[in-house]
């Protein structure tokens, strides 16, 4: 529980220290994967945002991918100018200090460059992870995109 307690603490105090304020909601039955996450919250799937990390040669960078939508992993090489490959989980949690499934679009270990999918602007709201695999909080798209300084750019299908 301690540990649970503090991702969520930890997330929340960054999220604040980058202007956004938070209220973090837990579903016991989890959110682990997007279509966990809309069936707990009650919205669409592409409202869900995916906190995805790539490994750019050695620098991971996160993606922050509507639910119902999937990384064009050569758009987004592309967009980068150099090879990817998604991140294995300890390179997730060395980059972001949270789990898969829990990870946050911001409040990271170091400072990660960050790639924003435009269907998420779509929406009036969308839901991303508080920390843990049973936590999510609700943001304005614009918001999440300025507190994570985030580049919307097209790379996904």
């Amino acid at each position: 529980m301690g540990r649970r307690s503090d991702a969520i603490a930890r997330f929340t105090e960054e999220a604040e220290a980058s202007g956004l304020q938070v209220e973090v909601r837990t579903y016991p039955e989890g959110t682990r994967t997007a279509a966990d996450a809309a069936a707990a919250v009650g919205c669409h799937v592409d409202q869900i945002v995916k906190s995805l990390v790539f490994m750019a040669d050695v620098r991971p960078v996160l993606v922050l991918c509507s639910g119902g939508r999937r990384v064009d992993e050569e758009r987004l090489a592309r967009y980068l100018g150099t090879e990817i490959r998604i991140a294995g989980a300890s390179e997730v949690r060395a980059a972001t200090g949270f789990a898969i499934g829990g990870t946050p679009p911001l409040g990271h270990t170091v400072p990660l460059r960050t790639v924003v999918d435009p269907h998420l602007m779509d929406f009036e709201e969308v839901w991303a992870a508080a920390g843990t695999p049973d936590s999510v909080f609700p943001v304005k798209p614009k918001d999440l995109v300025q507190a994570t300084s985030g580049a919307v750019v097209g790379i996904t299908h």
